[in-house]
């Protein structure tokens, strides 16, 4: 089963017109219309802004010791 996902927005009367679909006429089709949820204005978009940031002193640094290692044994 292919499903074909699009957002549109409804004109002033309520109608829907959807054009230049990937079907043949005669194919059987099944149409399901939900209402896309708008954004809160109480939901941050940046949840991350004014964080502090993660500090990575040695980034190549091995996780554990090479001793440790279990292969170069």
């Amino acid at each position: 089963m292919k499903a074909h996902h699009l957002q549109t927005i409804l004109t002033e009367n309520g109608t829907l017109t959807i054009k230049d679909l990937p079907f043949q006429a005669g194919d059987a089709v099944e149409i399901i219309i939900k209402e896309h949820p708008s954004p809160s204005p109480e939901s941050n978009p940046y949840p991350l802004r004014g964080k502090q940031p993660y500090r990575y002193d040695d980034p190549y640094e091995p996780a554990v010791p090479v001793e440790d290692w279990e292969v170069l044994q």
